[in-house]
C-alpha cells in the first residue's frame, strides 16, 4: 500500500507569503521555509511584521483569492490521485488553504491553524503536531503504508528522507547542492514519472 505525500506551496501553488509580500509592498515577508529552516522562528517573524503594519487575515485572504495553482498542477494531481492515494502535507493554515484546495479539486490536506482575534488580527498559530510532515509520514508507515514524498524546502527534507522514495521539486540550488542524493525535478511530467516508477 502506497501513499504519496506532497508539499503544497512551491510545489502545487505559488508561495502565499511571497504573493502577499508583493501585494503589500513588504519585501521582508518574502522569507519562506526555503530561507529559514526554523518554522516557529519564521512565523514569529511574519506575525511581528503583520502587527507592525496593522495587517490581518482579511488582507492575506484577499491576496490568496487571486492566486491560481502552478500551471499543470491540477492535471498532475488528478492523474496522481487516479493512480494512488495522495495527501498534501503543508505548514500552511486552514484559513489560507481553502480557496486553493477548491481550485485543485479538493485533495486531502493536513495543515495547521491560525489564531485570529475578532478584529481579524492574527495573534498566533497552532501547529497540528511537532515536525508535522515527518510525524505524519511515520504515522502512515506505522499503519501499513509505504510513503513516497516530494517537496521543495528545508521543512520537507525529513519526510522525503524518511520515505521509501523521495524527490525534490522546484527546489533551490542550495538545497539541491546540499542533498545530491535526492533526485530533483523541475516539471510535473518528470515528477509524475518518478513517482509512478517508485509505486
Amino acid at each position: 500500500m502506497n501513499i504519496v505525500c506532497l508539499d503544497m506551496e512551491g510545489v502545487l501553488v505559488p508561495e502565499i507569503w511571497i504573493a502577499f509580500a508583493e501585494a503589500s509592498g513588504i519585501p521582508e515577508l518574502k522569507r519562506t521555509t526555503r530561507d529559514e529552516p526554523d518554522y516557529h522562528k519564521l512565523m514569529d517573524f511574519r506575525l511581528n511584521i503583520l502587527r507592525e503594519h496593522g495587517l490581518g487575515l482579511k488582507e492575506i485572504q484577499a491576496t490568496i483569492a487571486g492566486i491560481d495553482p502552478l500551471p499543470g498542477a491540477k492535471a498532475f494531481l488528478d492523474e496522481l490521485r487516479a493512480t494512488t492515494q495522495v495527501i498534501i502535507l503543508s505548514d500552511t493554515f486552514e484559513q489560507f488553504a481553502q480557496p486553493l484546495m477548491k481550485k485543485l479539486g479538493w485533495p486531502t490536506l493536513f495543515c495547521n491553524t491560525l489564531e485570529v482575534a475578532s478584529d481579524g488580527a492574527i495573534t498566533g498559530f497552532r501547529m497540528r503536531c511537532e515536525q508535522s510532515k515527518l510525524t505524519t509520514v511515520k504515522a502512515l508507515q506505522s499503519i501499513g503504508f509505504e510513503t513516497i514524498a516530494a517537496g521543495d524546502s528545508f521543512n520537507d527534507l525529513a519526510m522525503i528522507q524518511a520515505s521509501k522514495a523521495g524527490f525534490l521539486f522546484k527546489s533551490t540550488e542550495q538545497i539541491k547542492a546540499d542533498h545530491p542524493e535526492l533526485p530533483a525535478f523541475e516539471t510535473f511530467d518528470d515528477l509524475l514519472g518518478a513517482i509512478k516508477a517508485a509505486l
